[in-house]
């Protein structure tokens, strides 16, 4: 990325920081993007000034994703890509949300969203107030947990199967069968009775 491309996104951000003092956190140009730390109850507003505002136009919606930091009291970060075609630039969001709190649902303004947003809930258990559709959309109904949490067990809780006498697919708790797991760290040469070929030079 050029100086001036790199210029250019950092006036963008002072600009937007300006227009929307309450909103932006910070500001800051990484790996050719802008990114913007934001107050999550302002997504909503702050989403609709980026789309319509004739100095940014970011009219697509790119992707909403999260990150788990389970060390924080403000455990994810809710992440959105933006896209203007417009000026040619990208633009991030960062939003922290707490366990216990929601996000803001963006649909009323990118109706993109929708499955969006129903992802970030299905992986991370993030909730977003105003969703019209809030539920499960890449896991099972039935499904326990939220598998991209860090704190989620890499075996998950139950195993799926197809039991041919009931003649349907049955959820059982997951059982770690560790026997074939008991490991010999003796050497192969160590208590061995018998002698191979050149063990009488090692005496």
């Amino acid at each position: 990325m050029s100086e001036a491309q790199t210029q250019a996104l950092q006036e963008l951000g002072d600009y937007i920081s300006v227009k929307q003092p309450e909103a932006v956190l910070d500001a800051s140009v990484a790996f050719g993007e802008l990114t913007l730390t934001v107050v999550a109850s302002s997504l909503p507003a702050l989403v609709r000034f980026l789309k319509t505002d004739e100095t940014c136009r970011f009219s697509s919606l790119v992707d909403i994703t999260a990150v788990d930091h389970p060390e924080r009291r403000a455990r994810f970060d809710v992440v959105y890509h933006f896209l203007s075609m417009y000026r040619n630039q990208r633009i991030r969001l960062k939003a922290a949300v707490r366990e216990d709190e929601m996000a803001p649902s963006i649909v009323a303004e990118h109706p993109s969203a929708n499955w969006f947003e129903r992802e970030v809930f299905d992986m991370f258990g993030i909730l977003f107030s105003g969703h019209p559709d809030l539920r499960r959309i890449l896991t099972d109904y039935g499904f326990r947990g939220h598998p991209l949490r860090k704190d989620f067990p890499t075996t998950g809780y139950v195993e799926v199967r197809y039991d041919e006498a009931a003649k349907r697919v049955v959820y059982e708790p997951v059982k770690l069968v560790q026997d074939y797991r008991q490991f010999d760290f003796m050497s192969p040469w160590e208590g061995a009775t018998y002698i191979l070929p050149g063990d009488e030079r090692a005496k």
